[in-house]
């Protein structure tokens, strides 16, 4: 059976109960249908790029499906009808990751240290490259 990956997003005042029970739901509309759920990441809620449907922060569910092309498809469909979804997408792939996902690996945030970057420091010694003399200052 094909390999997919699949995320949603559920709005926020939604409680982290509920989300466990719409991903089981969803999960079983998978097994139901021959299918298996290989893995199911809950990563929290975080904010949003832009605001979906007046929602500015969201619940994130990854699921790593394989199964049927009808199974997925009939999910997709009970997921548009829902009301608590408020984004969903599904990815085909060739392999599931066997290890945890990017969002779940904590090694990656503590690598980026901190505002001392070219462009996140303070101050205004950064270095603006050679933009040769200055032109001179008009007295109003």
């Amino acid at each position: 059976m094909p390999l997919y990956e699949h995320v949603f997003l559920i709005r926020q005042d939604v409680s982290a109960q509920q989300v466990e029970a719409l991903t089981k739901e969803f999960s079983d509309i998978i097994t139901e249908a021959g299918g298996k759920v290989a893995k199911s990441e809950y990563w929290g809620v975080k904010s949003l790029a832009y605001k979906i449907k007046k929602n500015r922060k969201a619940h994130y569910t990854l699921l790593n499906l394989d199964s049927a092309p009808e199974a997925v498809a009939e999910m997709e469909r009970r997921m548009s009808l829902a009301t608590d979804v408020i984004r969903h997408m599904t990815l085909k792939v060739d392999e599931h990751e066997t290890e945890p996902s990017v969002m779940m690996r904590k090694s990656d945030r503590d690598d980026r240290g901190g505002r001392g970057g070219p462009r996140g420091g303070r101050g205004g010694d950064r270095d603006r490259g050679d933009r040769g003399p200055r032109p001179p200052r008009r007295d109003s």
